[in-house]
């Protein structure tokens, strides 16, 4: 009997991959999306990747409301939970990202729960264990400390959301519990399923080809192709040696705004900026504007990640940056028309 994978935000940029991942891994796939308009796209991108869709199914849900939910994911075995609000614009109200983020977590995992789910991946970040870090090796072992005031919005919504996470799974009671496995992506960079580039990384990538970033920020983050993100989603449902872990998904060392910039243009783009902003400016900048507010805590970063445990469990080889970013803009311009 085939296996049903449930995947929240499926029609997002990791969630898509993550659903053709499953597919192809011969999983039924049931996708939740914030309103039916989404399935034609999903399903046209999965086409157009010459992936079947014939064991796909989609339920339309909110993750702030618990409408729905228990009934979608009865008949699951696995739930994979990718979606979460991204922005890096630092919101109005903490409460516009955090309660999203955490609320929702806890809404799928007691769905999961009296659904009867065996294994639950968690999509959280390297944030969640490097983000009040500047310089310096981090691990699994590692968390952020989300009372830090410099860290952004964004950071501590991860940080909170998989705390809390773990914190539902280890206050469990009953027969059969549910497990549980945290993916902890880096910057993710990669071509995008469809032709939906509205994700932060894909917008950035179009300004720099575009040539509206003049200037780049300071900062470095170990990265990660959202391919191999998605295939080890799929592999941790199913490893029983990853069930309780925390798994880094990201190069062991920082790759930079103006390395990325470099890339794109030694491959002959001319509008990409390897000029770097003082800190000062964008710092003064974020006195006024949202966007500059939520870069802010990341100046200076260039830490390193310990994704050793990664590596030897799913015998992993993390795709190179510098292929995964001339991939994106292939693939971004192509949709854009930016050159």
């Amino acid at each position: 009997m085939t296996q049903t994978v449930f995947i929240t935000g499926v029609s997002g940029y990791i969630g898509l991959h993550c659903a053709a991942e499953a597919l192809k891994s011969g999983y039924h796939v049931k996708g939740s999306v914030r309103s039916r308009a989404k399935e034609k796209e999903v399903r046209e991108s999965l086409a157009a990747a010459a992936i079947s869709t014939e064991n796909l199914e989609f339920v339309e849900l909110d993750l702030n409301s618990d409408q729905g939910w228990e009934e979608a994911v009865k008949g699951c075995t696995f739930m994979l939970h990718v979606a979460s609000p991204f922005t890096i614009a630092n919101p109005k109200s903490d409460d516009e990202v955090i309660a999203p983020a955490v609320e929702g977590t806890l809404r799928v995992l007691r769905a999961s729960q009296q659904a009867s789910v065996k294994r639950v991946v968690l999509t959280s970040s390297i944030l969640s264990m490097m983000g009040s870090m500047k310089t310096g090796t981090f691990g699994p072992e590692d968390w952020t400390d989300a009372k830090d005031p410099q860290i952004s919005t964004y950071t501590r919504s991860k940080t909170l959301a998989e705390k809390a996470a773990w914190d539902f799974v280890e206050q469990q009671s009953g027969e059969a519990p549910i497990e549980l496995v945290v993916i902890n992506p880096g910057g993710v960079f990669g071509p995008p399923l469809g032709k939906n580039i509205s994700g932060q990384t894909m917008q950035m990538v179009d300004q720099m080809l575009r040539g509206k970033m003049p200037m780049v920020p300071n900062a470095a983050f170990p990265m990660v192709d959202v391919r191999d993100v998605a295939k080890l989603h799929v592999q941790a449902m199913t490893k029983s040696e990853a069930k309780g872990q925390r798994l880094i998904a990201a190069s062991d060392h920082a790759f930079g705004f103006a390395q990325i910039a470099q890339v794109l243009k030694d491959e002959g783009y001319q509008g990409p900026s390897t000029r770097i902003a003082p800190s000062f400016l964008l710092r003064f900048l974020a006195l006024f504007d949202r966007e500059a507010k939520g870069t802010v805590g990341f100046l200076g970063m260039n830490p390193s990640a310990d994704n050793s445990k990664t590596r030897e469990l799913f015998a992993w080889t993390p795709t190179p940056l510098e292929q995964s970013v001339v991939e994106t803009a292939q693939k971004v311009s192509q949709i854009s028309g930016s050159r």
